[in-house]
């Protein structure tokens, strides 16, 4: 009877943190170049037989499991695939066709993005929003003298009178799995390559990633798995309640 309390605590904890990951998902539907999120759940058993008397996690060698229903979290993974295009006619929209993070000089070091909606500050620099400075294929800070552009496929910023201006850095990674989102969805790692052979269109942007209609589907089912177990944990509670009467009442 209390293992099954531990199974609906612990699938209610599961559904619970899956919808939070759905509703973040379809809060930024429209934010340019944002990357769904999707959560997965293992057994607790599972989790901590891959885990005990290992010291080195990375090379972790699975030990047998045994059956148990209790879920803890497992993986919090993002999807990189690429978002559609968007044609938006402003002179500092970029979208990356292909592989490649524009990477942005922040307060607390290079951070990577999809999103290319980029303004000027004062001073000229190319900015997201207030979180940095957009840096050129040798990792500096790009500074324009106006918002004017010809900008061509290799990412080339020139005048209209043709002057060149920079190059827009793009960077790729060996394995994007390994970055981490930050709090103002940037990503950072290690190891960033300069992509050489990327495709950027000027006064496009790319859309977020997130299937409206799949995280419709999944907001419902996980809602209804949430309610399946707070009834079923009401109706054990119910059910010890009247147990432990009767137990008093024979004493």
């Amino acid at each position: 009877m209390i293992k099954g309390f531990y199974n609906l605590t612990s699938g209610m904890l599961s559904q619970g943190r899956r919808l939070d990951v759905v509703a973040n998902n379809m809060t930024n539907i429209s934010t340019a170049g944002f990357k769904a999120e999707h959560y997965t759940d293992r057994t607790f058993d599972e989790v901590m037989a891959v885990r005990v008397g290992n010291l080195d996690k990375s090379h972790y060698e699975e030990l047998p499991t045994y059956q148990a229903y209790i879920l803890a979290p497992d993986q919090l993974y993002t999807d990189y695939t690429q978002g559609a295009p968007e044609e938006t006619n402003l002179p500092l929209d970029f979208c990356i066709l292909g592989e490649g993070f524009f990477a942005i000089q922040t307060m607390d070091g290079v951070a990577y993005t999809r999103a290319g909606s980029f303004t000027l500050d004062n001073e000229g620099y190319l900015c997201l929003s207030e979180l940095g400075y957009v840096l050129d294929n040798e990792g500096e800070p790009i500074q324009l003298p106006t918002d004017k552009l010809n900008v061509d496929k290799l990412g080339n910023l020139a005048t209209e009178d043709g002057e060149y201006l920079g190059t827009l850095g793009v960077y790729m990674f060996d394995d994007n799995g390994e970055l981490e989102r930050t709090p103002y969805g940037l990503f950072t790692g290690d190891g960033a390559q300069l992509n050489e052979n990327a495709t950027i269109l000027q006064k496009y942007v790319e859309r977020s990633n997130v299937d409206m209609v799949k995280e419709m589907v999944n907001m419902m089912s996980t809602q209804r798995a949430l309610q399946s177990a707070a009834q079923m944990s009401k109706i054990y509670d119910e059910v010890i309640t009247r147990v432990v009467g009767d137990i008093g009442r024979m004493q």
